[in-house]
């Protein structure tokens, strides 16, 4: 007698992967024994993702908000790849020491950054960039004579990263408790979310007020020569693409000023296109001392991050005699170096900015629409960066285990997989749906992501 395996492709992958791989951010005890819970991604075309067993899916996140120009440019990062390591493979940026690429690379950004902004110091990647930013601001307040600034002030449900010092500057228990006490002192601050509050914070003047009166209030509360600095997402991802009110970056710029902390916007998710800009924070004046990138900076190409930091505070840690005893082997890595020039020059040529402000008024348009559905509570977002937060089925929008394990766990996740999209959806104390499509994404694959959204939602709400 003849038998017939109903394996696929993914079952050996998968099977091997929960024997032998501990993936990020994951209960990676739940994958089950074969790994039949584990999604195999095998190749990439366009704005599209393909399985291990051949299902095509829009990729709505962007590789976790990397891959700005999809998938399609893989011959010329590789030429570009190719061309670097018949050149030199390596060589640290260590000890007076440094390589043609990584110096390009850093005036080249110095060219795109907001002014005022001309030197970077590279990293592997977001959080090691975050770090560096801590230990920078640090070192600039000892140089000054202030030493007693150790001190950070971050804000609620913020993500900043999860290594150690990163992790402390990272609002969420869930992440932080099982690593015991911060490495930073750091306080924690309203974000920019108004959902659900008073209907008096639409008013943006009043709302940028009370933001801003709440952080002077824990600045004067912990004691401002203590507040080595302030870091803020343009748009925080953590609670889904909360955008800020007109006024309120100006208003941490005048602060930080009046009380000498220093101001760090966290671009590793905004900046490189996602929100139209190659700065997400210049959409609404932020003007910082330190920026944080990595993700888009080589569209997912290769792993790379950078802090880039603000001339007056380049001018005191780079005084005669000052050492900068901060450094990572790998950073501006040749290769990576190479593959961030040849995404900034793609970027330009192909007017990739100019896709995103060209589609994102009507992607806003179509995921406002969402609103109607009785299970969306507030959409939120700019550029191709939204979120969806959910409402449920008690009073005041809350959900019921029952309902939140059947839909938010659930029939969500699986319908949009079902349907060919890859969106995040949070099953957290605010359960949202959250897309950041690619940047070459026209308003085909746009109406498809929000049509996909709108069919499983509809039945969502049915469902409620």
């Amino acid at each position: 007698m003849t038998t017939t395996s109903t394996r696929t492709p993914a079952d050996g992958l998968s099977a091997t992967a929960a024997r032998h791989l501990l993936l990020n951010m994951t209960p990676n005890g739940s994958l089950g024994q074969d790994g039949e819970n584990l999604f195999v991604v095998r190749r990439g075309e366009g704005p599209y993702l393909e399985d291990a067993d051949g299902r095509r899916h829009i990729d709505g996140l962007s590789g976790l908000y990397c891959c700005q120009l999809g998938y399609s440019y893989a011959p010329e990062f590789a030429e570009a790849a190719e061309r670097q390591l018949r050149e030199l493979c390596f060589s640290p940026l260590w000890s007076s020491s440094a390589h043609p690429t990584a110096i390009e690379l850093a005036e080249r950004l110095a060219r795109i950054a907001p002014e005022g902004v001309e030197a970077t110091f590279f990293s592997g990647g977001g959080a090691e960039a975050v770090e560096t930013a801590w230990k920078i601001a640090r070192r600039y307040h000892a140089l000054r004579g202030e030493p007693g600034r150790t001190k950070a002030i971050s804000r609620r449900g913020a993500y900043h990263g999860l290594t150690i010092g990163a992790l402390s500057l990272t609002d969420d228990p869930g992440l932080r408790e099982p690593y015991g006490p911060g490495a930073i002192d750091t306080s924690f601050v309203s974000n920019t979310n108004r959902f659900r509050l008073s209907p008096a914070y639409a008013d943006d003047e009043v709302y940028s007020a009370h933001l801003l009166a709440e952080l002077e209030a824990a600045v004067l509360a912990e004691g401002p020569e203590t507040i080595a600095m302030l870091i803020a997402e343009p748009v925080q991802n953590r609670g889904g693409c909360i955008t800020p009110p007109e006024g309120y970056w100006p208003g941490l710029r005048a602060l930080a000023d009046r009380y000498g902390f220093l101001l760090v916007a966290d671009e590793v998710i905004t900046a490189f296109g996602r929100l139209g800009e190659w700065f997400g924070g210049d959409l609404y004046g932020s003007r910082p001392d330190i920026i944080t990138v990595a993700k888009g900076i080589t569209a997912g190409y290769a792993p790379m991050g950078a802090t880039m930091v603000g001339d007056r505070v380049v001018e005191v840690i780079n005084q005669p005699g000052a050492v900068l005893n901060h450094g990572y082997t790998f950073a501006g890595h040749p290769l990576s170096a190479a593959i961030a020039l040849r995404s900034l020059e793609i970027m330009e040529r192909d007017r990739i900015l100019e896709n995103v402000r060209g589609h994102q008024d009507h992607l806003a348009t179509r995921m406002n629409a969402l609103a109607d559905l009785s299970i969306v509570g507030d959409v939120r977002g700019a550029g191709f960066f939204y979120a969806l937060e959910l409402v449920g089925d008690l009073d005041g929008g809350g959900f019921s285990d029952r309902a939140r394990a059947d839909l938010v766990a659930g029939l969500i996740p699986r319908r949009l997989r079902e349907a060919g999209l890859l969106a995040r959806v949070y099953n957290r104390a605010a359960p949202l749906v959250q897309i950041a499509p690619p940047l070459i994404s026209d308003r085909q694959l746009l109406d498809r992501i929000a049509d996909i959204l709108a069919e499983t939602l509809a039945e969502a709400s049915a469902r409620l």
